[in-house]
């Protein structure tokens, strides 16, 4: 059994499979995640898991070089913005329409489906380097 980290089999699987610039989503409830993308869906109940708790646990295992967010994120859900700048810190950021991250779901390695009920509480993660 593994010990420390990443538990679920699903997400550590698709991150050991990552390399430079892939890309991971992470979404509340409602994203609408494309056909034949894989679909990790953790979704219980209202809000559990929490986007911030599942973002955490990612982090715990991917390296990050750069997050792409809808810029209604800022205005929209104020309190989670901080809360993602608080968590990646220097990590670029890329700011894109609710529209255009929708679409840029289609060339992600999997979508984490969440059970987050705030408003844009999306992100693709784009995969660094660790050397």
């Amino acid at each position: 059994m593994k010990k420390t980290g990443l538990l679920n089999s699903q997400i550590s699987a698709v991150i050991s499979r990552m390399g430079h610039n892939d890309e991971l989503a992470i979404g509340d409830c409602g994203l609408p995640i494309p056909s034949g993308v894989e679909r990790i869906d953790l979704a219980l109940t209202r809000n559990i898991p929490s986007f911030i708790d599942t973002l955490k646990a990612v982090l715990l295992e991917l390296e990050v070089q750069e997050i792409k967010i809808a810029e209604e994120t800022k205005t929209q859900s104020p309190v989670l913005y901080k809360d993602i700048i608080d968590l990646l810190g220097d990590v670029k950021i890329s700011f894109i329409s609710h529209e255009e991250l929708k679409l840029e779901l289609k060339g992600c390695k999997a979508v984490i489906r969440t059970g987050e009920q705030t408003p844009y509480a999306n992100i693709i993660l784009q995969s660094g380097v660790v050397f």
